[in-house]
């Protein structure tokens, strides 16, 4: 089918208005600092909206709603569980707040990273480095595939031009405003994608007949509507325990050691302003989740009374919320909700490419650069590197088209394997026992190793790969430190002066 034109309009309308925003804020670009960090003058409100958004892609739109249709061959899902996912998100926020954002406004950073340096040597600086822009660059080139979904089943264009349409876009926009194109960009993004969600919602709701009570009353006595699972089964996904515990370990990792949320906090204008937003992001997330998890419920009660679901569409549950879309929206609201899909897509390429040519124009070189090495004429490089790391996304995105499911979902779970053992790196830094850079060094590459091989034995749900990275990379560093200790001179001499003097014992 293809786009009706008051759709296309609303369409064009939302791409031009984000092109607009990306000239304009372009124009007041000065600098390096300017470029990245948008000379740190943002209002914590639009942090918030920039943090929210930046975490809320196709796939989240897509497949939050897919949890509560249906579950999946697992036996998990058809519920609200998820939310205990959102609880974890929260507790973990508070972690941040607490353990690294004084360290993120102590001096000038423009990445994470830095503090590595400053802390252990350069090299783990640059590998932490190398594996957030490796592992953000598939998975967020994978999330622009899955954006040209729903444009192709609504246009009918081949996947490579709607991958390509919808890369360049981001691409510009990016290229032309940076950081603070970014944000306000994202501020609007948030708006309009969380209207496309209200107005399925109530679409939905308005064709089920009998309305809320049909809902109630195909639940399962209530258990469609399960939130909290309390059973200890390590290789189930949304238990209470892995959304809580694992949850928070998770947006520890995430949200206090990954570039592309740090870059956020460090836009505000102080520490205060940034704690503010981070917490309040929580909550945000929270009630967006809601939102997801009832188009979800309500897409299950509407394909059982209004008219079933194509067979191809059942068999894959992340489906059915752009089946709807295309089907069931009326003229109009179409538009609204295709461009909402665009809008969460985009407020999450945005930042990555802005975050990746952040790290990868600061962490490598001959030296890595601080802020008294940017030069004016070094805008003209960050700009080319948001170039180049749009290129490799649309590229990634068309060479994954043909690709299986299973192969896309081991892509996607990268983050997974190295979000842990970074975390467990700045733990070591906040360790008070001098963890010294070679032990920091055994304790990542075990760490990854570690997650790596349990990975492959499927008896670990996923949301405690966080925590296990985590815990094995700071173990690790803490014994090799102390077997150091044990073995030094210092040590030894201690040692002896106690076996000559006994009295002292």
């Amino acid at each position: 089918m293809s786009l009706h034109p008051l759709d296309l309009s609303i369409l064009t309308g939302y791409l031009g208005l984000i092109l607009g925003m990306g000239w304009f804020y372009g124009r007041r670009v000065q600098d390096v600092r300017d470029y990245f960090l948008s000379s740190r003058q943002v209002p914590w409100w639009a942090v918030l909206g920039s943090i929210v958004a930046t975490e809320t892609s196709t796939v989240t739109f897509l497949s939050v709603p897919a949890f509560a249709f249906a579950p999946n061959v697992r036996g998990e899902g058809g519920n609200w569980t998820f939310l205990s996912l959102a609880m974890g998100t929260i507790l973990g926020r508070g972690l941040v707040t607490w353990l690294f954002l004084p360290a993120y406004f102590r001096g000038e950073l423009f990445t994470v990273y830095q503090l590595l340096e400053q802390r252990f040597n350069g090299f783990l600086r640059r590998a932490a480095s190398l594996m957030f822009v490796t592992t953000r660059s598939v998975a967020d080139g994978l999330r622009l595939m899955a954006t040209a979904w729903v444009l192709v089943a609504m246009t009918e264009w081949k996947d490579p031009t709607a991958i390509l349409m919808i890369g360049t876009v981001t691409i510009l926009y990016t290229w032309l405003g940076g950081m603070r194109a970014v944000i306000w960009t994202d501020v609007v993004q948030l708006g309009l994608y969380l209207a496309g969600g209200m107005v399925a919602a109530w679409v939905l709701w308005q064709r089920i007949p009998g309305g809320w009570e049909t809902v109630v009353s195909l639940s399962a006595g209530g258990a469609k509507f399960q939130i909290l699972d309390f059973r200890w089964d390590w290789d189930r996904n949304y238990t209470f325990w892995a959304g809580l515990i694992g949850g928070a370990f998770l947006t520890l990792a995430t949200h206090g050691t990954d570039q592309m949320m740090v870059q956020r906090y460090l836009c505000a204008r102080d520490r205060a302003e940034a704690a503010r937003a981070v917490l309040v992001s929580g909550l945000l997330i929270f009630v967006q989740f809601c939102l997801f998890l009832l188009i979800g419920s309500l897409l299950a009660a509407f394909y059982v009374t209004v008219e079933p679901l194509p067979e191809t569409v059942a068999k894959n549950p992340d489906r059915v919320f752009a089946h709807f879309l295309v089907t069931q929206m009326p003229v109009g609201f179409r538009g609204l909700v295709v461009a909402a899909v665009f809008a969460a897509a985009m407020s999450t390429l945005s930042s990555s490419l802005n975050s990746l040519a952040t790290a990868s124009f600061t962490d490598f070189g001959p030296r890595s650069r601080t802020s008294s090495q940017l030069k004016p004429q070094s805008l003209k490089g960050a700009r080319w590197l948001t170039l180049w790391w749009g290129s490799v996304q649309i590229g990634v995105a068309c060479g994954a088209v043909g690709l299986p499911s299973r192969v896309v979902d081991q892509a996607l779970a990268l983050t997974s394997f190295t979000n842990g053992p970074v975390l467990g790196l700045f733990l070591l830094g906040l360790t008070p026992a001098r963890v010294t850079a070679p032990a920091a060094t055994a304790g990542l590459f075990t760490g990854l190793a570690v997650v790596a091989l349990v990975s492959r034995t499927g008896w670990l749900s996923w949301q405690w790969y966080t925590l296990l990275g985590a815990a094995t990379t700071w173990a690790t560093g803490v014994l090799f430190t102390l077997g150091g200790w044990l073995r030094s001179r210092k040590y030894r001499s201690f040692i002896s002066a106690r076996n000559e003097n006994p009295a002292n014992q």
